[in-house]
Order: C-alpha cells, then sequence, then structure tokens
C-alpha cells in the first residue's frame, strides 16, 4: 500500500482549512501533519519517500476537521506550543502562550540575582518557566486562580524539570509577603469586545483567562490596589490591551510607583507596563 503522497494531503487540507477562513492554512496543514507523522515540517517539504498512510490517514483527516469545521486552535491540536526556549504541554484549561507575553520575561531578565519573583495568572506556567530556565538564579512563584490551570502548569514545571512555587490564589490573596516583583498577564479583554475575536478564541479558550469587566481593567486596577500595600514589591511588569497602557500606567503612578514605562510589542502596540518604585 503506496498511501497518499505528502502534497497530495497537504493540498487538500489547505483547501478545506483555507475554506473555513483561517488565516494560515498552508502553516496549520504543514503543522498538523508534521505532528500526526511524528516527523519535523523540513522533512515533509524534503522527504520525497514520504507517504500518509494507514491510521494516519485517518488521524491527518480529524485534524483537519478540527482546525476547519471546529475552528480549534493548532496549539490545541496538537497538545504544545514553544514559548521562549521551552516547549509547553497546551490545553482548553488555559490560553496558548502568545509571542507578544515573551516581553514579560524579557523585561524580567534584568531583575536582581535571587529576585523572588511572582509570575500571576500564571495560566499554563509559560511566563515563569521560561524566566527560570533563562535565569535559574530567580526565586520564581506562580499563581493562578483557576486550579484546572495550576494543573497544567504545574504538569508542565515537572516535566520540564523547572523549580517554581505554585499557589492559588485570587490575585495576591493568598500569596506569602516575601515578593519582590511581580510579572502578570491578567485577563484584560474588555467583555463587549467578545464579537471582535476569532472562534479559535471565543470558542476553545477559557473565558475566565481573558475576559475583564466592560472596560477590561477591573482585575487590573484591583491588582495595583493590592500593589499600594505591598511597598517590598519593588518591580511590576503588567501585559495590557491595546490603547489600555495610559490608564495603567496612571494607576501605578498613583498606588506609589514612581517609576513607570509602557513597552512596545513587535507590532507597535504598547503592550507591558512596567513600574518600579525608587
Amino acid at each position: 500500500m503506496t498511501g497518499t503522497s505528502v502534497a497530495q494531503a497537504l493540498d487538500s487540507a489547505v483547501v478545506a482549512i483555507k475554506a473555513a477562513g483561517c488565516a494560515t492554512p498552508r502553516l496549520d496543514a504543514e503543522v498538523l501533519l508534521a505532528h500526526v507523522l511524528g516527523v519535523s515540517r523540513e522533512r515533509l517539504l524534503i522527504d520525497r519517500e514520504l507517504t500518509v498512510r494507514g491510521d494516519a490517514v485517518q488521524a491527518f483527516q480529524g485534524a483537519v476537521r478540527r482546525r476547519a469545521v471546529q475552528r480549534e486552535p493548532v496549539a490545541y491540536i496538537t497538545g504544545r506550543k514553544g514559548f521562549r526556549h521551552i516547549e509547553l504541554a497546551v490545553d482548553a484549561r488555559a490560553l496558548i502562550p502568545r509571542p507578544e507575553t515573551e516581553l514579560l520575561v524579557e523585561l524580567a531578565l534584568a531583575l536582581a540575582p535571587r529576585a523572588r519573583v511572582l509570575d500571576l495568572c500564571t495560566g499554563s506556567g509559560a511566563v515563569a518557566l521560561a524566566l527560570k530556565q533563562e535565569r535559574a538564579d530567580l526565586l520564581v512563584s506562580a499563581s493562578d486562580i483557576s486550579p484546572a490551570a495550576l494543573e497544567l502548569a504545574r504538569a508542565n514545571g515537572a516535566r520540564l524539570g523547572l523549580e517554581v512555587r505554585w499557589l492559588q490564589s485570587d490575585l495576591l490573596a493568598l500569596v506569602p509577603d516575601d515578593i519582590d516583583a511581580v510579572v502578570c498577564n491578567p485577563p484584560y479583554v474588555a467583555t463587549a469586545q467578545r464579537g471582535e475575536l476569532e472562534p479559535e478564541i471565543t470558542r476553545h479558550e477559557p473565558p475566565l483567562a481573558l475576559f475583564c469587566s466592560d472596560d477590561g481593567l477591573e482585575l487590573i486596577t484591583r491588582l495595583i490596589g493590592q500593589l499600594a500595600g505591598r511597598e517590598r514589591v519593588g518591580w511590576v511588569a503588567i501585559e495590557v490591551g491595546q490603547g489600555q497602557a495610559p490608564r495603567v500606567a496612571a494607576l501605578a503612578r498613583a498606588a506609589g510607583f514612581e517609576r513607570v514605562s509602557a513597552h512596545p510589542d513587535l507590532a507597535g502596540i504598547e503592550r507591558v507596563v512596567l513600574a518600579q518604585r525608587g
């Protein structure tokens, strides 16, 4: 049995995924087929003898159906996502890590040696684990209100062999008073914007990690209010939505942070507000 050629399988998948309105049909098809076959994307392109046969045919058809019909994100179908220099297991218990969130890690790399840093709203554990992997000296904690997300994050930490203190907490409520710095990617999408988002997000990613109040700032406002009473925390980096940075910066200054700056992502959007004391 010769099976179907890789080119034929990809071409059929691209047609279906493109017809569904997905933005990157060729990339999606290649990633899914590579996952099903257990090979790299590069091998799909250079191995002329590689075919899709047996159980792989149905597996690939099923993956394409999930992508095209259900608009399920590719990362949830494959169950993994790269972030900085690590690969994370991902599923619907937590948001899929975004490239723009890597900015939190980049900024935190400048923290003092052995600083105690908390990754708040950790989700899959992406920021905490990437930071620990790149700065092993840091004493990293991570918290989330969702027990399911924490279960995923803990599993990622165990698989990667990275030591992080995991905490379940609503913001800082149950976080010990031994933290020097906070990084946070909170839910900041305004509830009114739900209709503007792609089906991949609204159908599959956890709403608790996405949406927050009419303006998207309720949770960030609460967090900064809590930080005002935690004078040991002298460094805070918060990811924000487009257009939110000026308001968040003003909140940070009112809470006693003297040095406040906004940092753009690769698209030029002010994505992270960095607030420091002194």
